[in-house]
C-alpha cells in the first residue's frame, strides 16, 4: 500500500472521528463561556484549545451548532455587528449541560476502552 492510499485512510478516519466529538466540544466551549458565542469566535476557541485536532472548515460548524440548537442543547439570537453582517450568538442549555455531562462520562469511558486495548495490543 503507497502512502497516498494511507495518508486518504487516515483521513477519513479523522473526519469519521471529529464527526462525532465536535457536539461534545461545541458544548465544552459553550459552558466554559462567560456568554454568548458566534461561530468565529468558537471556531477559534476550538482551534486554540483542541490545539488543530478539531480545527476544520468553520462552515462545517454551522450545521452542528443548528442540530444542537434543535435538540435543545443551544438557543441562539442574532445581533447587529459593527464590523459587517448581523451575527448570530449561541449560549449552552441546560439541557445541553447535562447532555454535556453525559457525552464527556461516555467520551471518558470510551477513551479509557479504546486505550485499553491499544495497550494490550499494540507493541
Amino acid at each position: 500500500m503507497d502512502r497516498e492510499t494511507l495518508d486518504l485512510a487516515l483521513r477519513k478516519f479523522q473526519r469519521e472521528l471529529s464527526a462525532g466529538t465536535v457536539s461534545l466540544a461545541l458544548l465544552a466551549v459553550l459552558a466554559a463561556a462567560p456568554g454568548p458565542m458566534y461561530g468565529y469566535q468558537i471556531a477559534k476557541t476550538l482551534e486554540r484549545s483542541g490545539e488543530g485536532v478539531l480545527s476544520g472548515k468553520q462552515s462545517a460548524l454551522y450545521p452542528v451548532l443548528r442540530n444542537l440548537e434543535s435538540a435543545g442543547f443551544l438557543r441562539s439570537h442574532v445581533e447587529p455587528s459593527v464590523a459587517g453582517p448581523p451575527r448570530r450568538y449561541y449560549e449552552i442549555t441546560e439541557p445541553g449541560r447535562t447532555a454535556l455531562s453525559e457525552w464527556a462520562a461516555a467520551w471518558r469511558a470510551t477513551r479509557t476502552s479504546v486505550d485499553s486495548v491499544l495497550e494490550g495490543l499494540l507493541p
